[in-house]
């Protein structure tokens, strides 16, 4: 079994060593205590790890890796050649350099990102709760939810929208991810991470709390999967009349052709991903635009010219497609 370690912790570990000048702002103090506590973080786990003789190695990302198919490609054929050599991969923000703007929601949103990348069979997010209740954990009559099937959304009235001490996100990120990967087919347990051995435990069928995310059956393929985490990534729109909206919903393979296109937004390159709208501006999906959009503007409405966005580089809002019968 191959293991992908997602951690956080290096602004934390980087607090007690060292106290800013006053004349630092908050955020350059932010990224000096990352850049201390990630070798604290670091060294912490290699000592942990070599007392089983386990090699670890790590990686830090940015939001902005995932969001360019060269860079993402390039992060996964490293975090291979790591499994391969039997290093441990232990992956963390970049916070020492990210802003505000382009920062992971947390590291669930980071995790998924690279459980997708890795097409890894199963992601555990560990909490500091036993799962997703049907209730206020701990109050009279919550249970457990132990099993949520791709494309339920009962579960999503129970999550509290409450923070860890700590973390950017909570429950509701948590949530999300695992049902994105899911409808991936990625199965996702979420966990209390505070138990020991839980994560084995799990592994091994034996009697203990969590919330599973069965995964879909139906798989995508790793451009598909690039694609259904890279919203945030999108540089730019083009709207698309009622007959190309039908094309793309319908079950048949199709690209978007620029005939199809009735305005475009934003300023983008060939390879940037761009968003699909409807004439109403709803969400159709997303796709890695063969044009920038200068050219695409020369040439919309146009029957001859190639495809703006290729199908195997396309995907469709799902929530859409099955509110939508052709």
């Amino acid at each position: 079994m191959d293991v992908i370690l997602i951690s956080s912790g290096a602004v934390a570990a980087g607090r007690n060593v060292i106290s800013p000048s006053k004349k630092t702002n908050i955020v350059a103090a932010k990224q000096i205590w990352a850049a201390i506590g990630q070798v604290n973080l670091m060294s912490t786990y290699q000592f942990l790890f070599g007392k089983y003789g386990i090699h670890s190695g790590q990686l830090l990302a940015t939001k902005e890796s995932f969001g360019d198919r060269r860079h993402y490609l390039n992060m996964k054929n490293c975090i291979s050649a790591m499994i391969e050599n039997r290093v441990l991969p232990i992956v963390n923000e970049n916070d020492a350099i990210s802003i505000n703007e382009l920062m992971f929601t947390d590291n669930d949103e980071l995790s998924g990102l690279i459980s997708s990348m890795m097409d890894c069979e199963s992601l555990f997010i560990l909490s500091c709760v036993d799962g997703i209740y049907n209730g206020v954990p701990g109050s009279e009559g919550a249970e457990i939810i132990r099993e949520i099937n791709t494309g339920s959304a009962d579960a999503a009235k129970y999550i509290s929208a409450d923070r860890s001490g700590f973390g950017r996100g909570g429950m509701h990120t948590k949530y999300d991810t695992a049902r994105k990967l899911a409808s991936l087919g990625i199965d996702v347990y979420i966990a209390n991470g505070n138990r020991d051995s839980i994560v084995t435990d799990i592994i091994k069928g034996k009697e203990v709390p969590f919330t599973h995310f069965r995964a879909s059956e139906n798989k995508k393929n790793s451009v598909k999967k690039w694609l259904s985490h890279s919203d945030t990534f999108a540089r730019g729109a083009v709207y698309i009349n009622n007959g190309a909206k039908q094309a793309l919903l319908n079950d048949k393979v199709a690209s978007l052709l620029l005939i199809g296109v009735i305005k475009i937004e934003g300023n983008f390159r060939r390879g940037d991903i761009i968003r699909i709208l409807d004439q109403d501006g709803n969400n159709i999906g997303l796709g890695k635009s063969q044009y920038d959009s200068e050219k695409a503007l020369q040439n919309i409405g146009e029957k001859e010219s190639k495809p703006l966005i290729k199908y195997d580089y396309l995907i469709i809002n799902d929530e859409i497609k099955n509110q939508v019968h052709i």
